[in-house]
């Protein structure tokens, strides 16, 4: 019977989670309304803007396409603004989102040449994934903020076992190991981000075919390069989490956070 039965805690692990009560964890994100403001409605109004808007825009602009394009990127960015007031939250992944869209109005109002589409569309997964990676040389890691979310896990009691066990060493390799599997999807997610606009978006910027196009290549990339990419981040997820088990003898039950305590 070589199975490990973990004990119940890790060692000084209910001091440092328990006797301080966290101050209020942060308010969990509302993912219909992420998806609402940020694919759902954006899509809409850039497929449908003309037919439910033109006639009241075209008295004040004479390309209409424009205004639409604007309309629909203050969703997403609206979004931004309101998830960093209500939760207080933002980070390098949610600030280049907000300049990805920025981008994406800017070469629609000043009808930049459709190529640099391709092109930003596949920096800003290019960017994320080579800081993923560089980040291994600084104190803080960013596999720990993608992959060890301190709302889902008691990074505390992860902490606390890891050096109960005198296995510290181990689990860096085991970061190391999962960073590279991180930065790899988003390097992938560049490759395909790029090929798929260079597929979909061809039409001159700040016409109603470049709303559209871009309406496209957000309802398609979500098939196409989100559903891959997650399934390479699940990947890196589950090796890290069987990892940690593996490393320490205590189930993952012990270090999921639980909500029933924090209310």
């Amino acid at each position: 019977m070589n199975e490990i039965e973990p004990v119940s805690e890790p060692k000084n692990a209910e001091a440092s989670s328990g006797s301080q009560g966290s101050p209020n964890p942060p308010k969990k994100e509302n993912v219909l309304l992420n998806m609402g403001f940020n694919i759902l409605l954006p899509i809409l109004i850039l497929n449908k803007g003309d037919q439910f808007l033109g006639d009241w825009l075209s008295p004040y602009f004479e390309n209409t396409a424009v205004p639409i394009l604007l309309i629909a990127l203050l969703f997403p960015i609206s979004y931004f603004f309101y998830d960093l007031i209500t939760r207080k939250k933002y980070n390098f992944i949610s600030i280049l989102g907000l300049i990805s869209v920025l981008l994406t109005g800017g070469i629609g109002i000043l009808e930049i040449p459709t190529e640099w589409f391709a092109v930003k569309e596949a920096a800003i997964p290019a960017i994320i994934g080579l800081a993923v990676i560089l980040s291994l040389r600084t104190p803080y890691p960013l596999v720990r903020t993608f992959l060890l979310n301190p709302e889902l896990m008691d990074v505390d009691k992860i902490e606390s076992a890891l050096e109960e066990k005198s296995c510290r060493g181990a689990f860096d390799k085991l970061l190391v190991r999962c960073t590279y599997w991180l930065g790899f999807s988003f390097v992938f997610s560049a490759v395909l981000n790029f090929v798929l606009a260079r597929w979909i978006v061809v039409s001159p910027s700040g016409t109603d075919a470049y709303n559209a196009e871009v309406a496209k290549m957000m309802l398609w990339s979500w098939p196409v390069i989100a559903i891959p990419c997650l399934v390479i981040t699940m990947y890196a997820l589950w090796l890290l989490l069987k990892g940690i088990q593996d490393l320490t003898g205590y189930k993952l039950e012990t270090f999921i956070r639980s909500t029933e305590g924090e209310k």
